[in-house]
């Protein structure tokens, strides 16, 4: 059995996604919204790396951040290359 992944989505498709985000106001929507797209462990997981990046923000250490979200090093990795080499969303989104 093949483990070969959806075609990447258009632009448009990206477009759409962002619009559909953008234009939702309220938690409860937002949050509704994201059950219906993603699996509980996706939005978890989404939820961990934001968290994670809050916690990079006040200079926690990696061994902090592990205790305190279960975050493995990598993903820490992953959250801190992000914030430094990033598109700036985590930046925006808690105003580091």
């Amino acid at each position: 059995m093949s483990n070969k992944s959806v075609r990447p989505a258009t632009e448009a498709e990206l477009a759409q996604l962002y619009s559909a985000l953008a234009g939702l106001d309220a938690p409860e929507d937002i949050a509704a919204l994201l059950e219906d797209m993603c699996t509980i462990r996706e939005i978890e997981e989404m939820s961990q790396r934001l968290e994670v990046a809050r916690l990079l923000g006040r200079r926690e250490s990696y061994a902090t951040i592990t205790e305190l979200t279960g975050a493995s090093a990598t993903t820490i990795a992953r959250v801190a290359r992000s914030l430094n080499y990033g598109a700036g969303g985590y930046k925006q989104v808690l105003g580091l």
